[in-house]
């Protein structure tokens, strides 16, 4: 998935950035059992736990 955009304050995007999580950066989702707590991604081969409310924040659209 590429990520098209990310609704939040500077603040948040540039702590995103700085984990490589910018508009435009190819993100994969690594799946996970039914459990609650953070979403797993990789970008650029490091993977990424993100809190919900973060991730909810990023808007992705299919490769």
């Amino acid at each position: 998935m590429r990520i098209v955009d990310i609704s939040g304050g500077h603040g948040l995007v540039r702590r995103l950035a700085q984990l490589g999580i910018r508009t435009g950066a190819l993100l994969r989702r690594i799946p996970q059992g039914p459990r609650r707590g953070p979403i797993l991604v990789e970008v650029n081969g490091t993977r990424i736990a993100l809190g919900r409310g973060v991730a909810r924040r990023i808007t992705v659209a299919p490769q």
